[in-house]
């Protein structure tokens, strides 16, 4: 593109167009189902500290990752279903799937199993990319799979999760090129590096919708955990055409757990050299109100629209994205 032209938008004023269809097909989707739009404040005083994710800081305070802590405080006061879909900002991720600032649909349905969410996320990945409807639940539509994360590290990675010794971990990691830092490495990390090596390749090779399920409580987040050995994070994770397109909970409702994971990511970003980040007391107060028995999940819209037009990155829908490179 010529410098001088530097100015107009990336996409097309045809794919403009269409994004903003894609757009009006997802809110139809929730209007239909009775799941109320919402909207809460894009910029916080305090955040729900992410190890592996960083906040944008401004003169203000922070502005939102997720919408996540804020919609909890609404259903904590008494909201049914509801749904969000509105910006989004991260530090420091540019690329092909990525851009700072981005479009996020998460919605929350109390009194939901984490099995009723996946059929209802599955239904919206087809209405929107116009895929024959699933039927019978969430892996029965042409193409889509069930997978607990364990038998994907097994197909895909060929290591057991639960049994693999740090050492094993590390020397596959090593195989697929991770750098000498490997011997810092939580296992979790260690793990998440595999899946991106090895799972999402393989998965994008299959095609077609895959949903992960019973990720490592390591893996938890704010996701209910079912103890056992090993003990499981009732959490999914959904891939269209092996790209990481939504993230759903069983949502916590234990207060002080809560906190005390909240408190922990800060002390584990202080060891990483990052700073700790300003907890959200307005969300725990909520959570200690009580957050009813709900099921939520967060969609990346620019990937579920960059599979709807075909393209090869979501900068290509977007009318302004951060320029790769």
């Amino acid at each position: 593109m010529r410098k001088d032209a530097d100015w107009r938008p990336v996409a097309s004023w045809p794919v403009l167009q269409r994004r903003a269809q894609l757009l009006a097909r997802i809110r139809a989707f929730f209007l239909q189902r009775g799941v109320v739009e919402v909207e809460t404040p894009l910029l916080l005083a305090a955040v729900a500290p992410e190890l592996h994710q960083d906040p944008i800081r401004c003169a203000a305070g922070y502005l939102q990752g997720s919408p996540e802590t804020a919609m909890k405080r609404l259903l904590a006061a008494g909201a049914g279903s509801i749904y969000q879909m509105g910006r989004a900002f991260r530090a420091d991720e540019v690329g092909r799937l990525h851009n700072p600032e981005f479009t996020l649909l998460e919605w929350y349905r109390p009194g939901w199993t984490l099995a009723e969410l996946m059929q209802e996320v599955a239904l919206l990945v087809c209405t929107i990319l116009e895929w024959p409807h699933p039927t019978g639940g969430c892996s029965a539509s042409e193409g889509s799979l069930h997978l607990t994360y364990a038998e994907a590290m097994q197909r895909c990675a060929g290591v057991d999760p639960w049994c693999a010794t740090l050492d094993q971990l590390r020397q596959l990691c090593r195989a697929e090129g991770a750098d000498t830092a490997l011997e810092g490495m939580e296992r979790q990390d260690l793990l998440d590096f595999l899946l991106v090596q090895k799972v999402e390749p393989a998965l994008r090779a299959q095609g077609g919708m895959v949903f992960l399920s019973d990720f490592p409580a390591a893996a938890a987040a704010m996701a209910e955990i079912v103890p056992g050995e090993p003990a499981l994070a009732r959490r999914f994770e959904l891939y269209v055409n092996g790209i990481e397109l939504a993230n759903g909970y069983q949502e916590l409702r234990d207060a002080e757990e809560q906190r005390q994971r909240l408190l922990a990511v800060n002390r584990q970003r202080v060891e990483q050299g990052k700073s700790a980040l300003p907890v959200d007391a307005l969300f725990l107060q909520a959570m200690e109100a009580g957050l009813p028995p709900c099921a939520g999940v967060a969609v990346g819209v620019d990937r579920l629209i960059m599979l709807a037009l075909q393209t090869a990155s979501i900068q290509e829908g977007m009318a302004f994205p951060l320029p790769l490179g």
